[in-house]
């Protein structure tokens, strides 16, 4: 493999490119027998051992791309004898991909066109990059696989995709319109642009990808205890991790995160720069539909407000959302819980235990993981944590970056029918200026019940 120098420069701005060889197939189908053979040829394979393949080298944490090597999972081409990686792409949607193939809407062989795709702006290279232990969730090199990796996917016949892309954006949010109007935020033009507003944003999306070894190390069990759980938990959805001990990166099929900053991306990794962080996990009910059940919404409001803020003093504001419903353990278990609480009488002291009847745990977001990404931008320290949460606290500091002050969300930001939430989590650990409310007290704090909801 040729050696490749980062940062690599790539055209930030469109160049000139017709894309008519891959329009839209409507029916897979029409081609021919020999194309479709590619998914069933002499029968389906379950698994693979480790004589029946020669992966690719990948070598985890290596001091450059090239001896790294690139994520190969794709059994398609030459991908089943030379795959280095268990899973699939694209986390979840892996399984709409299979039903895009199966369905004969997709060729599984198609060949993506990167052209024009490349990052909107460049993400300065950092050293946690390359290191076996700083960064064990995702793919470092995830954003740059297709430029860098280009000729070798060529020459080996294999799929090497994208795991990262990066773009830019504007938000328009009511509450962002209304922090203009109230003259809580103001318009430089820059960042806030215009009485409307809008906020320019830098924008990366993040799919999964787990270096086995490190991501057992952090969890404190050995790798083979983390794949038999990964195997048998998913009713042996992935036979590799059993029969391939040999091949070390499993691209799961979960959630991956987004990343949006505020001000000039390169602030982000300047340690002389002030950092505003918001940590926020997923609640389509409040993030999207404004449930008042919760304080999700008005802190990821909140946060968006002060990391916008944090911009135009000169510094860098970073939200980042994990796709993890429902405390990771899902919308229909959340509302079975949400149930549970209307119909026992919703007060404080019982809100995690009523979780815990259903679901047995109180959380399954695992903030372990959840620091890779502070890595992988560059933040060194985090000057004001916009999150009251001591799981993120505790998971950020412990991977060692330092965290100068903790910001809880405004009182009156706090929706009535949620105080049953912050009051039992603040007495559970979270971080409070305020009162920390004692057993008895938290007896007394109650939700809005059915009878009130017309």
């Amino acid at each position: 493999m040729a050696p490749v120098t980062l940062p690599v420069t790539l055209p930030v701005s469109a160049v000139p490119h017709d894309c008519s060889a891959h329009k839209h197939v409507k029916d897979a189908s029409a081609k021919t027998k020999a194309d479709a053979s590619v998914v069933l040829d002499d029968g389906v394979t379950l698994t693979t051992y480790p004589e029946d393949s020669s992966p690719l080298g990948l070598t985890w944490g290596a001091a450059a791309p090239e001896v790294r090597g690139p994520v190969v999972c794709s059994r398609y081409h030459d991908g089943l004898a030379k795959h280095n990686a268990i899973g699939a792409h694209s986390g979840p949607y892996c399984v709409y991909h299979a039903l895009a193939v199966g369905s004969k809407q997709l060729d599984p062989n198609h060949v993506a066109d990167y052209t024009n795709s490349q990052p909107a702006f460049s993400i300065p290279e950092q050293k946690a990059w390359y290191t076996e232990t700083d960064i064990v969730a995702m793919d470092p090199l995830g954003h740059l696989t297709p430029f860098i990796f280009d000729e070798t996917a060529k020459a080996e016949n294999v799929q090497i995709r994208p795991s990262i892309s990066v773009t830019k954006a504007s938000l328009q949010l009511f509450e962002l319109k209304d922090a203009v109007a109230n003259n809580r935020m103001k318009v430089d033009g820059k960042i806030v642009l215009n009485r409307n507003g809008d906020v320019a944003v830098s924008k990366v999306a993040v799919e999964p990808v787990w270096y086995l070894p490190g991501v057992a190390q952090r969890f404190g069990i050995t790798e083979n205890e983390l794949r038999k759980a990964l195997f048998q938990d998913t009713n042996g959805m992935y036979p590799e991790l059993i029969t391939r001990p040999d091949i070390k990166v499993f691209l799961p099929p979960v959630g991956g995160l987004t990343v949006y900053i505020f001000g000039d991306p390169a602030y982000v990794s300047d340690p002389t720069k002030k950092v505003a962080l918001r940590v926020h996990d997923e609640c389509n009910g409040s993030d999207v539909f404004g449930s008042d059940i919760c304080t999700c919404r008005p802190y990821l409001m909140f946060g968006i407000e002060e990391a916008v803020r944090e911009a135009q003093n000169g510094g860098s504001g970073v939200v980042i959302y994990f796709r993890k419903e429902g405390r990771a353990l899902g919308e229909v278990t959340k509302y079975l819980v949400y149930n549970a609480r209307k119909r026992g009488g919703d007060t404080a002291d019982e809100y995690f235990h009523r979780t815990e009847c259903i679901a047995g745990v109180r959380d399954m977001r695992f903030q372990q993981l959840m620091p890779d990404i502070l890595k992988w931008l560059g933040i060194t320290k985090i000057d004001r944590m916009l999150s009251m949460s001591n799981m993120k606290h505790d998971a950020i500091v412990e991977q060692g970056i330092p965290i100068i002050e903790r910001v809880p969300i405004p009182d009156e930001l706090v929706p009535p029918d949620s105080r049953v939430e912050i009051d039992a989590k603040i007495n559970a650990g979270y971080f409070t200026t305020g009162k920390v409310m004692t057993e008895a007290e938290l007896k007394a704090v109650q939700g809005r019940t059915w009878n009130d909801v017309v």
